[in-house]
């Protein structure tokens, strides 16, 4: 199932039943959005047409039957790349930083082979922000000099940041945040468990992105979030609510909620700004742009996670009002 993209997938559909197949496509747009998603599926749906049997789905729906689906859920599929990162074995549980460049020169090996079930072969790059410059450049030669009948699906976050000639080898499908309703049907099929209204109070702080929302469903974020919610609306005369959310997401063990922290406030911050009047919803639209600049900061400057969680803390507080005396 994907949800919220019928322009991509008209895109892609129309490129591949006319066989004027582009052969390496672009999907950018913001994380979490269905972008990797949609290229396993896409990926999937192509190579179960061209091996055959016959067979009537919707959209990029492959059966869940059928010998190339089968395939490639065991991970067994010998058309099929999928290049992500990948664990390293000197730190068990934790993924390298980067695609290893070795990964892109097995990609090319593969490229050297005939394929197996099928005329075609698929690659799917996830995500190519996450290429070292040996990386890119390896993945730049084979889009420059492609098989026949193989198609890369590059799926990217970030596509200012990739290297311009890869940009310009590629056809793009931009890939926007998902609209509420796109929301509430994947989270409907993805949390059948949790609560409706549990389901909707996520939506808004996720921007769009099924995967944060989900994230921070995993994590039980919403005593944390009531507890941000009231610094904003209430104030923390006395910095004890600050203090407390601090020390709670100080700890060693808290790493995943602080991060996922970060990752909602803004959103919290301008939803409550929509709320406002003014003066408060002109000190909530000061805090906003305070919050997303320590927020983004302070991963890539390994700030302390309490110390953080303290400054945040005080930056809401200010949309309640000055301290009295």
């Amino acid at each position: 199932m994907i949800a919220g993209h019928d322009r991509q997938v008209e895109q892609f559909r129309g490129a591949w039943d006319s066989r004027a197949l582009h052969h390496a496509w672009l999907l950018a747009g913001p994380r979490g959005v269905g972008k990797a998603h949609f290229a396993r599926l896409a990926a999937v749906r192509l190579l179960a047409e061209a091996a055959g049997p016959v067979f009537e789905a919707p959209r990029l729906d492959t059966p869940e039957d059928h010998s190339t689906a089968k395939l490639v859920r065991a991970g067994s599929h010998p058309d099929l790349r999928l290049i992500e990162r990948i664990e390293n074995p000197k730190k068990p549980g934790t993924l390298f930083r980067d695609i290893l460049v070795d990964q892109i020169r097995d990609v090319a090996a593969f490229l050297s082979l005939s394929p197996a079930l099928s005329d075609w072969r698929v690659v799917v790059i996830d995500s190519a922000d996450e290429l070292a410059p040996a990386g890119a450049n390896a993945l730049l030669k084979m889009l420059e000099e492609p098989p026949p009948n193989t198609v890369f699906f590059v799926v990217s976050h970030a596509p200012g940041r990739l290297l311009p000639t890869i940009r310009s080898r590629c056809r793009r499908l931009q890939f926007d945040p998902l609209p509420d309703d796109a929301m509430t049907s994947v989270l409907a099929e993805q949390l059948p468990e949790t609560s409706a209204a549990e389901r909707e109070r996520l939506i808004p702080l996720a921007d769009g992105s099924a995967a944060r929302a989900l994230a921070f469903a995993s994590l039980d974020l919403g005593p944390i979030e009531e507890k941000a919610a009231s610094i904003l609306r209430d104030g923390d005369a006395d910095n004890s609510k600050r203090s407390a959310l601090a020390g709670e997401l100080g700890r060693k063990t808290a790493a995943d909620r602080y991060s996922a922290f970060l990752d909602l406030l803004p959103s919290l911050v301008a939803r409550e700004a929509r709320t406002l009047a003014d003066p408060k919803r002109e000190r909530a639209l000061d805090a906003y742009q305070r919050v997303r600049e320590l927020t983004a900061t302070a991963p890539r400057l390994s700030l302390d996670p309490a110390a953080t969680v303290f400054q945040l803390g005080g930056i809401l507080a200010s949309v309640a009002g000055p301290r009295r005396p």
